[in-house]
Order: structure tokens, then sequence, then C-alpha cells
């Protein structure tokens, strides 16, 4: 019989057990071998060496994640218990040796969480032309908004552009009700939500106002020269290449730029090829472009999402075979029968 007493420091015991002891509840359902009481900033872990000394790591885990990002959810630690290997990762990339981008408000670090992510964050050092390429939730745009917000503070850029396609397919807002602001503004709230997070009401009220974060629609961005600016383009699957095209174009001598998007959600007509696509294929060889593909396991919302994304993958795999064996047949060809014929000879 082994028994361990833990002493947390460095963090609110209160947010490292969750609300009516959610978290704490959730390590003792892991651990059914082990007896865990809690009081105050102490934690007594009784049971065999084997299953003590795993827990022991466990909270450790929960302890160490909490203390660098501010916070911790009941999803992060159900993640944790189920060992998932991305989120071993991501914990690994929220040590004391990551690289902070931003202090956001509330004394909230901004840092990448996952080794993609960070691979943009490199990559956005090295290069003036990224496309961050990965399905929802994976924080393409919010660490997009971290580096240009860092860049700004920094004073390597005089200001923020964000531009996106402001309707999935054309910009067309003549019928929505308001003026400009009010009929983009929706389309755009992603990125609002990633500037608040980071930047204080007042100041970005302030810089809003006078132009040093702007944010339009794509359209806006035709005949300009970006100079001296961080611009993003988000929700680059549903340009169409001249759009893509007219927008890299646009980047002026000190000109930064990110392109993030989802080539799993485009909402351009079936006959149209998203100019995210063609700029990825095309582009890819030039030297100050990189390109970063992000995954399921960089997806940093709900533990559900992961699932999500990976079960509609398969699915749009088994579609790609299926229409790949289609055509083969329409054409006649049968793989299957020309092995036969060669054994018969």
């Amino acid at each position: 019989m082994s028994e361990i007493i833990l002493t947390v420091e460095g963090v609110d015991p209160a947010e490292l057990y969750g609300q009516s002891n959610s978290r704490l509840n959730l390590l003792k359902n892991a651990f059914p071998e082990v007896t865990i009481n809690a009081r105050g900033n102490n934690i007594k872990l009784t049971g065999e060496k084997k299953h003590t000394q795993k827990a022991k790591a466990k909270v450790e885990q929960m302890v160490r994640l909490l203390k660098t990002n501010k916070q911790l959810s009941d999803n992060n630690v159900k993640e944790l218990l189920n060992g998932d290997n991305a989120f071993g990762e991501r914990l690994k990339m929220s040590g004391a040796a990551g690289k902070v981008l931003v202090h956001a408000r509330g004394g909230k670090v901004i840092k990448a969480k996952t080794p993609n992510q960070k691979m943009l964050v490199d990559a956005a050092e090295k290069n003036d032309v990224v496309f961050a390429v990965g399905p929802a939730g994976t924080g393409k745009t919010y660490t997009a908004v971290a580096l240009a917000v860092q860049a700004l503070k920094q004073r390597r850029v005089k200001k923020i552009i964000i531009t996106r396609p402001a309707v999935e397919a054309g910009e067309n807002l003549g019928f929505l009700p308001g003026d400009l602001k009010e009929k983009i503004d929706p389309y755009l709230r992603p990125v609002y939500d990633a500037l608040e997070d980071m930047i204080e009401g007042d100041k970005l009220a302030k810089f809003t106002e006078n132009k040093t974060i702007e944010i339009a629609p794509l359209a806006f961005m035709r005949g300009r020269t970006l100079d001296n600016a961080f611009v993003i383009l988000d929700e680059a699957q549903n340009c169409t290449t001249m759009q893509i095209k007219m927008f890299l174009t646009r980047l002026g001598p000190n000109a930064q730029a990110v392109i993030t998007g989802d080539l799993s959600q485009v909402d351009l007509p079936y006959s149209q090829k998203s100019g995210l696509r063609s700029a990825v294929e095309v582009l890819s060889s030039i030297k100050g472009i990189a390109i970063v593909r992000l995954s399921a396991d960089d997806v940093v919302r709900h533990r559900l999402v992961k699932e999500i994304i990976l079960a509609y993958e398969k699915e749009d795999e088994l579609k790609r075979l299926r229409r790949e064996g289609f055509e083969k047949q329409r054409r006649g060809e049968n793989p299957d029968r020309k092995e036969n014929n060669s054994e018969e000879e």
C-alpha cells in the first residue's frame, strides 16, 4: 500500500478541482483503484504504488497546465486522462520553453498550443507570406491574429489589416440590412472575438477608429498597396483564384501576410475551384512563401470537434474512392480483368 501527499503550489486549488469538484471527480473516476482525498492545497493518494504513481503524474500535469495557461477546463482534464496523444503534445508545448506571442487581457498568456501551431509561428518568423490550411478549430485565425498583434506591439508594423470574403461566394452584401459595417460585421465576428481577447476594449476601439486595425471585406483590397502592415486573409477557401491573386499582389515592401482557410468547407459553386487550393499548389515552391498544414490533432475546441472532423474526413475519402471507381468503370478500365488475363496466358 502506498500513500502520497501532494501539495498544490502556485495555483488556486478551487480552479484545479473545478466547480463542485468536477475535475477532481474526473480524476477519481479515472483511478477507481486509488482513494483520492483533497483538503485545501493538499491531495492525498492511497492505493497500490503503480496506481498512485500514475494518479500523481496526472495531477502534476493538471497543475502544470493550469500554471502555464492560467485556466483549466473539464475537457482539458478529460483529454489528459484519456491519454490523448495530441493533447500530450500540446501539454509539452505549454511548458516554460514555449514562446509567448501576446500577454492578453486578464494576464492570459497566448502561445502556440500544438506542434503545427508552433510550425505556423516559426514559419511567420522566417517568411513574408504564410498559408495556414486546416480544419475548423485548429487555431488558424486565432494564431494569425496573435502574430499580428505581436508585430504591432513590437512596432514591426504600423497597422493590422484583416480581410475575408464577406459572403461565402461573392460578397453580395446589398440585400442585407444596415450600413456597410452592419452588413459585414457578422461575417467578421471570429476576428473581433480574437482581437477582443488580446487587446483592452478602449485601446481596441481607438485602434479601429484611427485605422491602426482595419477589418474589411476582401473586395475593398482592390487597388490598394498594403505596406507597413500585417495582413490576414481569413476564410480564403471561399476566394476565387483571381481574388487571391489580387490580394497577394497588394502587398507592399514592408508587409507580411498570413492566409488561412479550410479546404473541407469550400462554399464556392461546385464548378469553381477554390483559389486557396490553387495558390497552395502554384506558390509552394517560391522562396519566402510557406505552407503550414494543420490537422484534427491541432483542434483546441471541444474534444468532440476532433472526432467530428475525423468522421467527415473518412466519409470524404470513401466518396473519393467511389468517384475514382466510377471513373474507371466509365472509361472501361478493369485492372482485375487484366490480371486474370495475364494469368491465363
